[in-house]
This record gives structure tokens, C-alpha cells and sequence, in this order.
């Protein structure tokens, strides 16, 4: 699988916050933030739920992953969604690291895929757990 997610309930907006918290916790920034709803709205006259893309990025592993492979920038930053459902609820999905990174030639960059997936997986359970309270 290239990803794996997760569903909460709350706002969309609330919902953005405490990913991007929770993403700060793990040591990662939100680089880019693509409003898709937003975005078809004006270009295509397209009404559609919340869709948020952000472009997360941990700088001293991008740093090493690029050391590593100079072209890895290609496959970054790591892409989480945030996307409101019909019903209400929030999903929140992640892109798989260590899937994508293995389309690079480099063992290095492999195994930052997987320390990069166990960040994204404490992430998800920080969510989860914070969906509890």
C-alpha cells in the first residue's frame, strides 16, 4: 500500500491543527499546504468537500535522504492528506515512505523510508489516542 489513514471526528479545520501539531511533535514541518477544494473551486467552478494536501518535511532526514541520492527530492516531501466525508468525519491519510523510497537505488535511502514510516505511524497513533479524550 503507498498510504494509510486514519478517521477522526471534529471540524476540518480542527482537524488540520492537530495534524500539523502532531507532525510538529515528531520533528516535522508543513512546507506546502494545497487547499484542492479551494483550488477547483476557482479553476474549474467545482464545489466539493474540505481537501487539504500538506507537504510535510523532516529537515535533517530530507538532508540525509538527499546526501544519500540527490534526486530524491523527486519523491518529497512526505504528502498527508486531510480530506472531510460525506458523513461528516475526517480522514486523515499518509503517504507510505518507505513504499515510495523504494523506487530509489540506494539502501540508505530505504532505511530512512522506514525510520520516516515509524515517525508518520506515531503521528497516526497521536491522532488516535487524542480522538480517545
Amino acid at each position: 500500500m503507498y498510504g494509510f489513514s486514519i478517521k477522526l471526528d471534529g471540524s476540518f479545520d480542527t482537524v488540520v491543527t492537530r495534524v500539523t501539531d502532531a507532525l510538529q511533535q515528531q520533528g516535522f514541518g508543513v512546507l506546502t499546504e494545497i487547499d484542492v477544494q479551494a483550488t477547483l473551486k476557482k479553476k474549474l467552478d467545482v464545489d466539493r468537500r474540505p481537501y487539504r494536501i500538506l507537504g510535510a518535511c523532516n529537515p535533517a532526514l530530507a538532508h540525509r535522504a538527499i546526501e544519500a541520492e540527490p534526486d530524491v527530492g523527486l519523491l518529497l516531501p512526505c504528502n498527508v492528506v486531510v480530506r472531510e466525508e460525506a458523513d461528516g468525519t475526517v480522514t486523515v491519510a499518509f503517504m507510505n515512505p518507505e513504499v515510495i523510497l523504494q523506487l530509489v537505488n540506494e539502501p540508505e535511502v530505504h532505511a530512512l523510508g522506514k525510520e520516516v514510516l515509524t515517525l508518520l505511524e506515531r503521528v497516526r497513533a497521536s491522532l488516535e489516542a487524542g480522538q480517545a479524550t
